[in-house]
């Protein structure tokens, strides 16, 4: 070996070490996000990434309007045990044409995306390596709310899912369960082919409660529906039975099996998620479709309430609460968002972030929360609309413009998802303490929001640089970047 190779090879290690120091001297935050079906954390993250890496127009996230962020790349994630968000896939479907929203999240993953800056103090700027690691973690929020069952026995879990699947909202789509469910004896015998049934039907119930109009939201386990690498494991053959006030279930009976593999669950999926994935977060966003609910009227509004109480609970780890063992640091800012935003003119965004505070303050009292700041905030992380006015009976009414999806309705009206139109979306309440009162205002058939096409994001003629470089449309996003990781880069 000649003496310029050694000292070649030499001078490489020492970068090498270097930049692994460097990096290892680099802060990260851990980001969650989550939501329930179809509340938008797909989009959220790609237009967040897009938004951060390729530039966009975000006046109030401070580090950004202040010209401090020089840049921002993706970079290799650092958990290999994790699947990576595939963003590329998901930035492919918004940039085609026609475009397409891109596929729900259907299992935990997570990118790395590192933002360089310059720091605000002189102080920090002389320790500071300039440099910050952002790591967002997706995952299905009915994981979320899965946390509620650590503190229920299976008996007291049966009767609240019976419960919830006997209630008005859900009757209709729990029939098929509820029959099937009437023919099972929990003190019969245990038989696997029994338990198999059983768990198929339960899990037909829970999807035609997902693909609900809106989506039901307190219903789980969260992993019927996302099996992933558990599909066909005993521990997603269980059910809710229904079984008399003082029963106890005999041994090797239907029951007792269904509740060793209820407390299986819990053991082997609930606790694992919290204790190697949720408790490593440092900042969260829960995504809420809060107009889904509001379309349908009072009952999915306080569906939707219930589940915000539920995962309220995830971030209020007591002292003598399981959670609280597991948890080294806790998770210290929460934002609740309230997306879809581009489906009201701006006039109503504040009522529909009043709508949303309201119902996480009515959780948190419910919950006894203490501990995170929690944000509330109505948004869009890619805006799919703009607005208009349009006069009736000499009346301007704010409207939105856009391609709603096909087989929307409003009234009689079918859409096509290829027309564009104009909508008058009704009126959100000024007071939004009326949706709750008992006896108060209701909103089902004054109000109708539809879903929306994604907007153009490349028009015919342009280059792909062009298209690249178009700054995406939103509503707030700068403000949840803010709060989420803003103080991050003073």
């Amino acid at each position: 070996m000649r003496l310029t190779d050694l000292a070649d090879g030499t001078l490489d290690a020492l970068r090498s070490a270097g930049a692994y120091l460097t990096d290892l001297a680099t802060p990260s935050i851990r980001l969650g996000v989550t939501g329930l079906a179809r509340a938008g954390k797909t989009v959220f993250i790609t237009a967040l990434i897009r938004n951060l890496t390729v530039g966009g127009r975000l006046p109030f996230f401070d580090a950004y309007a202040e010209g401090r962020i020089s840049r921002a790349y993706l970079q290799p994630q650092p958990d290999d045990d994790v699947p990576r968000f595939d963003y590329e896939a998901h930035l492919s479907a918004l940039m085609d044409d026609p475009p397409r929203w891109p596929e729900s999240t259907r299992r935990i993953s997570e990118l790395r995306v590192t933002i360089e800056y310059r720091p605000t103090g002189l102080l920090k700027r002389a320790v500071s390596t300039g440099k910050l690691h952002v790591d967002i973690v997706d995952y299905p929020g009915e994981w979320l709310l899965d946390l509620a069952l650590l503190d229920q026995s299976y008996i007291e879990w049966s009767r609240e899912a019976i419960a919830l699947a006997s209630a008005p909202q859900r009757r209709a789509v729990s029939e098929e369960w509820r029959r099937y469910l009437a023919k099972l004896d929990p003190a019969a015998p245990q038989d696997e082919q029994v338990a198999l049934e059983a768990a198929d039907v339960f899990t037909r119930f829970l999807a035609a409660a997902r693909a609900a109009e809106p989506a039901l939201s307190t219903l789980g386990p969260g992993r019927f529906l996302l099996p992933g690498d558990l599909a066909g494991s005993p521990l997603l053959t269980f059910v809710p039975l229904n079984m008399p006030e003082g029963f106890s279930p005999p041994r090797n009976s239907l029951a007792a099996m269904m509740e060793r593999r209820f407390e299986s669950y819990k053991t082997h999926v609930v606790k694992p998620f919290f204790r190697d994935h949720f408790s490593r977060l440092d900042r969260q966003i829960v995504l809420v479709d809060v107009l889904a609910a509001l379309n349908a009227g009072r009952e999915a509004i306080e569906d939707l309430s219930r589940a915000l109480e539920a995962s309220l609970r995830a971030f209020r780890p007591g002292a003598r609460t399981w959670l609280a063992s597991i948890l080294p640091r806790r998770i210290d800012r929460v934002l609740f968002a309230a997306s879809k935003a581009d489906h009201l003119p701006s006039a109503s965004h504040d009522r529909l972030e009043a709508v949303l505070r309201l119902m996480t303050q009515k959780a948190a009292d419910r919950a006894k929360f203490a501990g995170a700041t929690v944000g509330v905030i109505a948004l869009a992380a890619l805006r799919a609309t703009r607005e208009v006015e349009a006069q009736q009976n000499g009346e301007r009414l704010a409207c939105i413009r856009g391609v709603p999806m096909p087989g929307e309705k409003v009234g009689d009206k079918a859409f096509d998802g290829a027309t564009e139109v104009a909508l008058f979306p009704g009126d959100l309440p000024a007071d939004p303490q009326s949706l709750f009162e008992h006896g108060g205002e209701d909103l089902k058939g004054r109000v109708r929001f539809v879903r929306f096409r994604p907007p153009r994001l490349g028009k015919g003629g342009q280059s792909e640089t062009q298209v690249w470089q178009r700054t995406w449309p939103h509503v707030r996003l700068d403000r949840a970047l803010q709060f989420l990781i803003g103080d991050w880069l003073e």
